[in-house]
């Protein structure tokens, strides 16, 4: 008998009813039973999950090898059981709660025979709100590096690796690590091949989250996943030396693994384990958080590793909670930079580098946008002249001049809608500021309030309510919020072609002013209510 193409590992703990949708689609595969082996280890599931891969192995004897064993406390021990039965030229990892697409271990196998590669990475999304990273994933590419593309953030080991790399270097899971061993058993593999290829060309992998979120990535606790995160950059670190490469592959593992450890749930915690994953955290920092490293990171997250790594577990927690609490906190602007002011920057006694709380790049729209909102808004009227009187308050101190309110035609492109804001682009030309401004401190003296007095023109007009300032060397465009807060009443304004102003929230939440004719020209009803309304106006004057 002539070995598989493929060999399909399933490692197998109470996975019903995902684990049969997971079988189907690999007995279904258009590769061919006769080219495919699947090798499942149930690993003391409580469920009905050993009972039905019997079934599967009953229906498919020459295709599905299952394996009973008792709980070991994750897959890594199943994954390895499995390893060592295998006989494809090629294997392939499942998780037993997700599914491939039809065609997905024919496509690989091909892909990998005719480009000679060791390792094939298909396409995958997630299902039922599971997250899956899909930066990788926006075109094919037969040979790919660990360290110029996304790879580091897509480490599962849910990939068609050649079985001879697998032999020939011994790779196997930790079988002490709960969460993600699946990690360095992936990175090795990545560091050894001669060829890594990403297939972006159909939807090979279906990533589930259960209806309950049992996966166990979703169960474990921080100090486990501190523990699994620690040990997955010493494996690293012994394959890739110090230097721009580690820095490109564990950027991932501090914007993600060790940063979701300080998120909301951080200050729920009991006080000890706080300080215990604090510390935690510090003695990977002070290893491999690289100032490069560092750097690359968004604001939030630098600040509050850097805050760990100070033992700062009191400022760190004030952070955490206030940012949940009130978004993003106010920018401080100096010398053409923007420094965001989480508790800790400028502490005496903490001696943070400003560098650390520097904010650049695409966050800045983000971090304006969560701290502008209006005050308050009213109309000023002078004879036939009416005017915005209006006050915005800006998440932002020091060097504020620039800030300006304008009223601006149309909408802001969709592109804005995640950031809540935009940085313009080099060149783009704004109208000159119109009107009166006066800026001002806020009384916690955690922002600014800039107040203007703009003229409104007679005009048919929908205008959004935009502050424009710089920041760090760039012209940011940020609307202003007005949820929640009064607008001012429509009025009619000029009394020889009367005009309409009005002001409203639209649907993001953004204030905008309309304009226009009381009785547009295409009003046919105003030419006969006219004449009437003056004979009742003749008749109440008498």
């Amino acid at each position: 008998m002539t070995s598989p193409d493929v060999s399909v590992v399933v490692a197998v703990y109470n996975t019903m009813p995902y684990l049969t949708d997971c079988l189907n689609s690999l007995v279904g595969q258009s590769i061919g039973l006769d080219r495919l082996e699947i090798v499942a280890v149930d690993d003391g599931s409580t469920d009905d999950s050993a009972a039905e891969l019997d079934r599967f192995a009953k229906k498919y004897p020459d295709t599905v090898k299952v394996i009973h064993q008792a709980n070991s406390g994750g897959p890594a021990a199943p994954s390895n059981r499995a390893l060592d039965l295998v006989t494809g030229r090629y294997v392939y990892f499942i998780g037993s709660d997700d599914h491939l697409g039809k065609e997905a271990l024919e496509r690989m196998v091909a892909y990998a025979d005719k480009h000679e590669s060791d390792v094939v990475i298909g396409k995958m999304v997630g299902t039922n709100g599971r997250y899956v990273h899909q930066a990788l994933f926006k075109k094919s590419n037969p040979d790919i590096s660990m360290f110029d593309s996304a790879l580091p953030y897509t480490l599962a080991n849910t990939k068609l690796f050649r079985r001879e790399l697998v032999e020939k270097y011994n790779l196997r899971f930790p079988e002490d690590l709960p969460v993600g061993s699946d990690m360095p058993f992936t990175i090795e593999a990545c560091v050894r091949a001669g060829k890594i290829s990403v297939l972006a060309d159909y939807t090979y992998y279906y990533a589930v989250k259960r209806g309950d979120a049992s996966n166990i990535t979703y169960k474990s606790s921080h100090l486990s996943r501190l523990r699994c995160t620690a040990r997955i950059l010493h494996h690293a670190a012994g394959l890739v030396e110090a230097g721009h490469r580690r820095d490109t592959l564990f950027e991932r593992h501090f914007n993600w693994e060790l940063s979701k450890l300080l998120k909301g749930d951080f200050p729920a915690l009991d006080a000890g384990t706080r300080r215990e994953v604090a510390a935690g955290i510090a003695e990977l920092a002070d290893e491999y958080l690289t100032d490069s490293l560092s750097d690359a990171l968004p604001v939030m997250r630098r600040v509050r590793l850097t805050l760990a790594q100070r033992g700062a577990v009191d400022e760190l927690t004030r952070a955490i909670e206030a940012e949940e609490e009130n978004g993003a906190p106010p920018f401080h602007l100096e010398d053409g930079r923007a420094y965001a002011r989480y508790p800790g920057f400028r502490d005496p006694v903490l001696n943070i580098p400003d560098r650390v709380f520097e904010v650049t790049g695409e966050s800045v729209a983000a971090q304006l946008a969560s701290g502008t909102e209006l005050v308050s808004a009213e109309w000023e009227q002078d004879g036939e002249d009416l005017s915005l009187a209006i006050a915005v308050r800006l998440g932002l101190t020091g060097d504020t001049e620039s800030a300006v309110i304008r009223l601006i035609q149309g909408s802001m492109p969709k592109s804005a809608d995640k950031a809540g804001g935009r940085r313009l682009r080099v060149g783009h030309e704004l109208p000159a500021p119109v009107g009166e401004f006066a800026q001002e401190v806020t009384a916690d003296g955690a922002g600014t309030i800039v107040r203007g007095r703009i003229p409104i023109e007679p005009r048919q007009a929908s205008l959004g309510v935009r502050v424009h300032v710089d920041v760090a060397g760039s012209t940011y465009e940020i609307p202003v919020r007005g949820k929640d807060k009064p607008m001012p009443l429509a009025r009619r304004w000029r009394s020889g072609t009367a005009y309409r102003v009005g002001a409203r929230v639209n649907q993001k939440g953004r204030m905008v002013i309309l304009t226009g004719l009381l009785f547009p020209p295409e009003n046919k009803v105003w030419p006969r209510v006219r004449p009437l309304l003056v004979r009742l106006k003749r008749k109440v004057t008498r």
